[in-house]
């Protein structure tokens, strides 16, 4: 096996050329393997089964041999896919923390490993690269993230990223915990600690920063310290990311600078938008790997062609990813960005997630559009997208669409006729419109984000 002691230097590589940041990863791709191969469990039974060694792994190309894997063999046995310490040098093999991502079938939270190695390559990449996102050393950052009663990755993150780049950060610890401890606070709680700090950056998943931003202006809170915020967690449309500036004018804010991110706690870092619809740059290609890849036949597709979003750990030791992929739809595109002129490859800015495109009533119908819509529209506080049977004991029943909205104030009267007229333009589908109290939608004391669509049909 080859050390895994770096004979190299890591240089930022958001502006180096192409070729020297493909070099690079050809060489981590080839440390990664080898270590997957003698120290991963789920790898080192499927690079066998598939009778692949590590010397035909070698580079990008050659990724392509292994099979991806998704939330569904990760979530089945989250232990498989932390790498054994044993034989690995210095503090590549020490726990750092345990940080948890939601979603498995037992309803319990799958644990991602992160060693002191994995800890400071994130520590090292965000105070290298604090540029791209607009973070200073002056800031003063809202954790708007839920403190759930396990340490969910972006809540834990936040103050790592903080803390490399030499910000200050406080919490805004709402959300709710399975404790007997009462140490969650209220939405307006929350509110109220972001302006008492004068907070210069929010900091959330995008449905909640926009409740935050809503409840300050219903309440006539002081935000003019606010100058940015960033979301992450739940794609924000433009039509959102102008809804925020609308509010922010509104509150007088410093500035109305909106930072989109796009992250997951399985890949331990984050892509972002150096502006609106560049597409998000990878932050770390010296830590990650981003392909896009066939869903029926794993193999990668040329730049510019939509696929499923897959994503390789280049530099990991304690949970690690090969070919991951993130359950989000979009393409890459690895020409130097026209904005900026960085080189790191870019996600398409719109990404779908795989369960926006669903079958209603013997069509498709992409409900994505159609969230995006009302996004745009005045007047809603929150809305829902639900696709039910007209009959929920019958699976066989006739497909119902339903609309679950929560007008905003002065605006209940006019809101259901408009909308389904809306949805019907953009479905050719006429909607049940409900109209409900917001936090009947998406309660922001609960740790999870708002889900804007549901499918209830019994399988068929």
């Amino acid at each position: 096996m080859m050390s895994t002691e770096s004979s190299f230097t890591l240089p930022d590589m958001l502006r180096q050329p192409v070729e020297a940041v493909h070099a690079l990863q050809d060489r981590l791709i080839q440390q990664m393997v080898e270590l997957c191969y003698d120290h991963h469990p789920y790898y080192f039974k499927l690079m066998r089964a598939e009778g692949l060694r590590p010397e035909h792994i070698r580079n990008r190309a050659d990724l392509d041999l292994l099979p991806p894997c998704s939330k569904k063999e990760f979530l089945s046995d989250p232990d498989a896919f932390r790498m054994r310490p044993e034989g690995m040098p210095g503090n590549e093999a020490i726990l750092w923390k345990i940080i948890y991502t939601t979603g498995t079938t037992t309803g319990r939270p799958a644990p991602i490993y992160v060693t002191a190695h994995d800890h400071f390559a994130y520590m090292y990449g965000f105070q290298d690269r604090k540029e791209l996102i607009g973070l200073k050393d002056t800031d003063l950052i809202a954790n708007l993230f839920p403190m759930t009663g396990f340490p969910m990755g972006a809540f834990s993150r936040a103050a790592d990223e903080a803390g490399a780049v030499g910000a200050s950060i406080m919490f805004g610890n709402t959300g709710r915990t399975d404790s007997m401890f009462p140490v969650n606070r209220s939405l307006d709680q929350a509110v109220a600690s972001v302006a008492r700090h004068k907070a210069t950056v929010l900091w959330g998943v995008a449905g909640f920063v926009r409740r935050v931003l809503i409840r300050a202006q219903e309440s006539g809170t002081d935000l003019s310290s606010v100058r940015m915020v960033m979301t992450t967690g739940e794609a924000s449309s433009p039509a959102m990311r102008e809804d925020f500036r609308q509010r922010m004018r509104a509150l007088n804010c410093a500035d109305t600078v909106i930072v989109n991110r796009y992250g997951s706690t399985e890949q331990g870092g984050t892509m972002v938008e150096c502006c609106e619809g560049s597409g998000f740059h990878s932050a770390l290609p010296d830590q990650l790997f981003h392909e896009v890849i066939d869903e029926e036949t794993g193999k990668r597709v040329p730049d510019g062609q939509s696929g499923m979003l897959a994503v390789t750990h280049l530099n990991r030791r304690g949970t690690v990813f090969l070919r991951y992929k993130m359950g989000d739809v979009g393409s890459l595109n690895h020409e130097p960005c026209p904005h900026c002129g960085r080189t790191s490859p870019r996600l398409s800015s719109k990404t779908s997630r795989t369960g926006d495109i669903i079958k209603v009533r013997g069509a498709l119908v992409n409900l994505g559009n159609l969230k995006e819509e009302f996004d745009r529209m005045p007047g809603i506080d929150e809305y829902q997208i639900v696709v039910t049977s007209q009959d929920p004991a019958d699976p066989f029943s006739m497909d119902e669409l339903v609309v679950r909205l929560a007008p905003a104030q002065g605006h209940a009267a006019d809101i259901s006729e408009r909308m389904a007229e809306e949805v019907k333009r953009l479905t050719n589908l006429r909607p049940t419109i409900e109209l409900v109290e917001r936090d009947k939608i998406y309660d922001p004391t609960l740790p999870a984000k708002p889900k804007r669509i549901v499918d209830l049909r019994q399988a068929r």
